[in-house]
């Protein structure tokens, strides 16, 4: 009998619905050929459900998500008709919140035949992942404004399945107009995120664990990072480990991207060096990214955006949520398929007949999937 998998596809807006269309062109061909079964459960959340219906995503259907699905295979969030962070917060943010997915992963790999911008590197020195905290820091979301002489109290409060916080807030001022965001960091969130970096480094035969923070002035917040950092350290004898400030680690990333194997980074910073990471592996239609709880429902989507201008052309690159694709699969536990996915993208970008506008080609979206089914089939 066949290993089946329930999948829930979110498609969401732009270049979303046809990526993701290439994406599971490519995991039904390796399901196939690896004998196991892939259920595909559409959902309709994005701009146009939230313009038809004023719904971004309700608790009915995360319930639903949790109890019936093994995964979920995101497209791309974001629409110019709706105001910038509604669909983000509403859709993309709330999913990671509801199911506590609170590791980001990201591979940052030049695969061949491709181009870097980095003179004298090549695919042997661009292979690390960045493991980004992703459910505390400064994308809490709490905050606010004040102007004027006035009084204001503030009620702002984080509920998160390992813990609550309420900020009670008097806040008094004669500037004009100011804004306040408020950032949290906690011993446990830290925790859980390192121990995963860690346990990732060594399941993969890596020997280093860098820290990324800013605690030279962010004292409090990356204070606690990095003294938890240290602690966890202990337990992992056998990996180096070391640090760096967030400025130094972009600076390093262009000079000698070599250096680094597995890095872990509090929420804000990790979201700024893997778009740094996507550009040193040849651009944000190869990156990929996983919104990992290793106890529950995780979501993986490519890390670019909506693109509304190329919606509906067929010249947008497929590979990065091909390449998401290939995560899921590994996070269900089929090792081998997902393998064989990357292989398939690889190969396909080393042979270098068919690549899309981003890559110097002028393949459109659905061949270069056709060529990658074709070539897990082959």
């Amino acid at each position: 009998m066949k290993q089946g998998y329930n999948i829930a596809v979110i498609r969401g807006d732009g270049i979303g619905p046809e990526v993701l269309s290439e994406g599971k062109k490519v995991l039904d061909a390796v399901s196939e050929l690896d004998n196991f079964e892939l259920e595909w459960i559409e959902y309709p959340h994005g701009a146009e459900h939230y313009l038809n219906t004023g719904e971004l995503i309700n608790e009915a259907t995360l319930k639903e998500l949790e109890q019936h699905c093994d995964a979920i295979y995101f497209g791309s969030i974001g629409d110019p008709r709706v105001e910038p962070g509604v669909l983000e917060q509403g859709i993309l943010l709330t999913i990671r919140f509801y199911f506590d997915q609170y590791v980001n992963l990201r591979p940052v790999k030049l695969l061949e035949g491709v181009h870097t911008p980095l003179a004298g590197k090549g695919p042997e020195d661009i292979d690390f992942s960045v493991v980004r905290e992703n459910t505390e820091d400064f994308y809490v979301g709490i905050g606010g404004r004040a102007s004027g002489k006035a009084v204001k109290r503030d009620e702002l409060e984080v509920v998160r399945n390992i813990y609550n916080v309420k900020f009670g807030l008097d806040i008094e001022t004669d500037a004009d107009e100011l804004a306040y965001q408020i950032g949290v960091v906690t011993r446990e969130g830290c925790e859980r995120v390192m121990r995963f970096a860690f346990e990732l480094a060594r399941q993969s035969g890596k020997n280093k664990v860098t820290s990324v923070d800013k605690a030279n002035v962010l004292t409090h917040g990356y204070g606690l990072w990095r003294e938890v950092f240290e602690e966890i350290a202990k337990d992992y004898p056998d990996i180096d480990t070391g640090f760096n400030f967030v400025d130094a680690i972009c600076m390093w990333f262009v000079k000698n991207p070599e250096w680094y194997q597995v890095i872990v980074a509090p929420n804000m910073f990790g979201d700024i060096i893997t778009d740094l990471g996507a550009m040193i592996q040849g651009g944000l239609g190869l990156a990929p990214g996983g919104n990992i709880n290793p106890d529950g429902v995780s979501m993986f989507e490519p890390i670019h955006g909506s693109a509304p201008k190329y919606k509906g052309k067929g010249v947008s690159n497929p590979i990065a949520t091909i390449w998401a694709g290939a995560m899921l699969l590994d996070d269900l536990g089929e090792k081998e398929a997902s393998e064989k996915v990357l292989d398939a993208i690889e190969s396909v970008l080393r042979v270098g007949k068919v690549k899309t506008l981003d890559l110097g080609g002028k393949a459109k979206t659905s061949e270069v999937g056709d060529a990658i089914a074709k070539e897990v089939k082959r």
